[in-house]
């Protein structure tokens, strides 16, 4: 890919970048840090960028996994809604509970087809709308409706495998 090329493909993915840093992030310093890295990483491997299918999407990838590594490396990593989720009638026992049921659903969905797996996460994980997803993904809206459905029947039934095996 050549510079005008990335110029009218990924440079104007700045703000959606943004948007989905500043989603993970909490702060704006942070997420924009996040889409600076991300646009030097795309730079990087500008050359590869040609054989990538949905350059959008890729981006969000990055994005998303960018946030994910400066939370770790923060120690600010919190499960999703950990903190609605607490109560004083929790036991240490029902909060690894909680815990180890979110880490596996999350595993779940990185071993999905990749299209469920990207359209699961920006629905169910970073608040994306229908409309946006098909957008950035170039795909039908009825297609991402079907990816969602599938991804979301997939992780249920095999939640439902795995409590039926503890009981």
């Amino acid at each position: 890919m050549q510079l005008e090329q990335f110029k009218r493909t990924i440079v104007p993915l700045k703000q959606k970048l943004f948007i989905t840093a500043l989603r993970w992030m909490h702060n704006e310093e942070d997420a924009e840090d996040v889409v600076q890295e991300t646009l030097l990483r795309l730079w990087t491997i500008r050359e590869q960028l040609d054989r990538v299918i949905e350059p959008a999407a890729f981006a969000m990838q990055i994005t998303k996994n960018s946030c994910i590594d400066r939370l770790k490396a923060k120690k600010e990593y919190a499960e999703a809604d950990d903190s609605q989720l607490g109560s004083h009638e929790e036991t240490p026992y029902s909060i690894t509970e909680r815990n180890n049921a979110v880490l596996l659903v999350k595993q779940m969905i990185e071993h999905l087809p990749e299209l469920q797996k990207i359209t699961i996460q920006m629905r169910d994980i970073e608040g994306y709308e229908l409309q946006e997803i098909a957008e950035i993904t170039a795909v039908q809206i009825s297609a991402v409706t079907m990816n969602l459905s599938r991804a979301r029947k997939k992780v249920r039934e095999q939640m439902m495998k795995i409590m039926n095996y503890q009981i």
